[in-house]
């Protein structure tokens, strides 16, 4: 039970780190990017194609997939993205929808419809125990790093000058940009942000959820869980819902696999009914 926990933990750290990137935008920004998991997919093909065809080590092959997947979501941002921020959150859907497919028939175009494997580095493969537990080496890889982005992140927005302009900016940008704040700036940098760990989770998920050019579509219903359970107030209940949910997937598919993906959407509708204004309530 403390091993199906752990891996549990491991997932759901996975899930949030990819979903992250739209409690961001959508908690923040107030923008819907649908899209969110075609930047995850960035990601990982990026890892993917580094490590088989140029041989570059994992570990040098993750900074790379952030760093692609948050240049290709600021390019985005300001060539497409911008244009709607001030559109119906239904205008915002079908776009976003929309980038969805035609990342998914590029990357079966480009890459092929078969499925993307990697090798993970030897000190990562296998598992060790700890009073008695296995734990697997990767997914012990997993809740460190995530952790430390999670850490990361949340101090980035509560405790740094740029998450106080950020939420100036959100709440009011003609305010902010009176007060000399760079408004459009502030909001790629955000976007590319949620891009990169977009493209951070993707690369990291390759080992847990495969690769292939469905991917956004089958991560996407995931993060959008997460988010819709957690709420976009604050960063922690996405957080806490994707431990949840992360749990609940890995317990459900061990103890009762014949009901495959059914009891993470009887979970969401418990907790929607139980909280329907996310895990962590707005301020008032």
């Amino acid at each position: 039970m403390l091993t199906i926990l752990i891996d549990g933990i491991a997932y759901g750290m996975l899930l949030f780190v990819m979903a992250s990137g739209l409690a961001v935008t959508l908690g923040l920004m107030n923008f819907v990017n649908l899209a969110h998991g075609a930047f995850a997919m960035i990601g990982g093909y990026v890892t993917a194609l580094a490590m088989n065809r140029l041989g570059v080590p994992f570990i040098l092959a993750l900074p790379l997939a952030f760093a692609i997947s948050a240049l290709v979501g600021v390019l985005a941002e300001r060539t497409l993205y911008a244009r709607l921020y001030r559109r119906s959150h239904l205008d915002q859907v079908l776009f976003s929808i929309a980038l969805v497919f035609m990342a998914v028939a590029a990357a079966d175009w480009s890459l092929g419809s078969s499925q993307m494997l990697i090798t993970l580095p030897s000190w990562l493969q296998g598992r060790f125990q700890v009073a008695g537990v296995d734990i697997g080496r990767y997914r012990a890889f997993l809740i460190v790093v995530c952790a430390a982005l999670v850490i990361g992140l949340q101090l980035v927005l509560t405790r740094t000058a740029f998450g106080a302009r950020l939420r100036a900016a959100v709440d009011d940008q003609r305010a902010a940009r009176g007060l000399g704040i760079n408004v459009g700036g502030i909001f790629a940098a955000t976007f590319a942000v949620g891009s990169g760990l977009a493209g951070l989770g993707g690369a990291l998920g390759i080992e847990i959820m495969g690769l292939d050019p469905t991917f956004p579509l089958k991560i996407m219903v995931y993060v959008l869980i997460v988010v819709t359970i957690g709420g976009t107030a604050t960063l922690t209940g996405p957080f806490l819902a994707a431990l949840i949910i992360g749990t609940a997937d890995v317990a459900g598919k061990y103890y009762v696999p014949e009901l495959g993906a059914f009891l993470i959407y009887l979970l969401m509708i418990v907790l929607l009914v139980l909280r329907p204004q996310g895990l962590i309530a707005p301020a008032r």
